[in-house]
């Protein structure tokens, strides 16, 4: 069995790595593009952060303590819960400026509840990858609380390479904050209308018998 450091080690990496997934780029990108500023932006990345560790830990949890098996069709309409999620954030940064006044408080909120949904989605794929590297369950639950962990310091880190440019296409080009909003949430649109035909393929989320691949 690994060790504790090397647990610790892999856990965190991989965390890392998993917070570099496009489909969560294009989300956060899209949540924080209204604001360049590096530590509010930071605060977004963390919160997502925290709300994909807290969904991941209990599905994903429940799924090693219980050896519980995703179905096919299940683990499929996880994966479209975020490709709806993408297309319904880029729509609402192509709201009227004046739309998005009345929605601060849930705006507040909005990093957090789709950290969970993404932490939900994937929590079968981090789940098999546990249990194929640790087979007791107590490290196999440290290494998915370090897993999160490491999702949290990558989803920090995205956030803050995300809004250095804007800040500093906004504060010496003079380039609308707008057109940043705007163009992530066309991006953010695209990526789930394609991710959603993908999931609703020949063998996918509508097939008599659908293939489900956790990635």
């Amino acid at each position: 069995m690994l060790g504790s450091f090397s647990i610790a080690s892999l856990g965190l990496l991989l965390g890392m790595r998993h917070a570099l997934d496009p489909d969560h780029v294009v989300a956060v990108t899209t949540i924080s593009a209204h604001d360049s500023s590096l530590r509010r932006s930071a605060a977004l990345g963390a919160l997502w952060g925290v709300g994909h560790t807290v969904t991941l830990m209990v599905a994903g949890g429940a799924l090693i303590l219980f050896r519980v098996a995703i179905s096919p069709r299940m683990g499929l309409a996880l994966e479209f819960s975020v490709a709806i999620m993408l297309i319904v954030l880029g729509l609402l940064n192509l709201r009227p400026e004046r739309e998005k006044a009345a929605d601060s408080s849930a705006s507040r909120n909005r990093p957090l509840f789709v950290g969970m949904v993404h932490g939900l989605a994937g929590s079968a794929a981090v789940a098999l990858l546990v249990l194929a590297t640790v087979t007791d369950p107590r490290w196999a639950l440290l290494y998915l609380l370090l897993f999160g962990g490491g999702t949290v310091i990558g989803m920090v880190l995205v956030t803050s390479a995300v809004a250095v440019p804007v800040r500093i296409a906004a504060s010496q080009w003079n380039v609308p904050r707008r057109w940043f909003v705007v163009a992530s949430g066309v991006a953010s649109v695209a990526f789930g209308v394609a991710l959603a035909l993908q999931l609703t393929g020949p063998d996918g989320l509508l097939a008599a018998n659908p293939i489900y691949t956790p990635h």
